[in-house]
């Protein structure tokens, strides 16, 4: 069934987007990693399904749309989690991380939702908090042409949208430090989304435009 749901998202991806694909080989193929993107449109979800080829995915899907009968269906079929984004999900996250340690790979969003400015909004900690606690690396993913505005638009003009996926280079951050655990946090999330910044073109670097580890990553 996970076969046959990539290969409906694949034909979904053909319909309505033409996508760029950049330094898909930063994707293991084995072992567990946690893929953390920007998130632009509704799109995002889709592609990540067509771009890695493997089953053992880890999902979280948000709990607003427990509602829906397709991510009710997609959440069943794909042994994916949901996720309460306004409480602290433990139950949750005892669950991703037991899944990290058993190899799987997760996708995430570090910043927690949809950028309504269409640009990034400043990233949550759960991200960092999670690779802190397994160790697992990090690719940072930065994607852009699937703001929904744009992909609505031009599905009223018959025309795919052009996007552009880039995944960097695998990274691991430093062990968690238990005596400062907050200025941790916040300084891996800094990591991990001036990395994602540093592959968009200025005008979606948002919230990091003016970082100075942003600076340092594009000289």
């Amino acid at each position: 069934m996970k076969k046959l749901i990539r290969l409906g998202a694949r034909f979904v991806i053909f319909l309505i987007a033409d996508v760029t694909a950049i330094g898909i080989e930063n994707l293991p193929k084995h072992g567990s990693y946690i893929a953390a993107s920007n998130h632009l449109g509704r799109l995002d979800a889709i592609l990540t399904l067509t771009l890695i080829n493997r089953d053992d995915l880890i999902l979280m899907i948000a709990e607003k749309y427990q509602k829906s009968t397709l991510w009710r269906f997609i959440v069943k079929y794909l042994d994916a989690l949901w996720l309460n984004r306004f409480d602290a999900d433990f139950h949750t996250m005892r669950v991703v991380v037991k899944r990290l340690r058993q190899g799987q790979f997760l996708v995430i969003a570090p910043e927690g939702t949809r950028s309504p400015q269409e640009t990034l909004l400043e990233g949550k900690h759960g991200t960092a908090f999670l690779a802190a606690k397994t160790g697992v690396p990090i690719v940072p993913i930065a994607l852009y042409g699937t703001e929904d505005r744009v992909v609505k638009r031009n599905l009223r003009h018959l025309k795919r949208s052009k996007v552009v996926v880039q995944a960097g280079e695998p990274f691991t951050l430093p062990p968690l430090d238990h005596q400062d655990r907050d200025q941790y946090l916040q300084t891996q999330t800094d990591e991990i989304m001036c990395r994602i910044a540093a592959m968009l073109p200025t005008q979606y670097q948002g919230f990091y435009t003016d970082h100075p580890r942003l600076r340092e990553l594009a000289q």
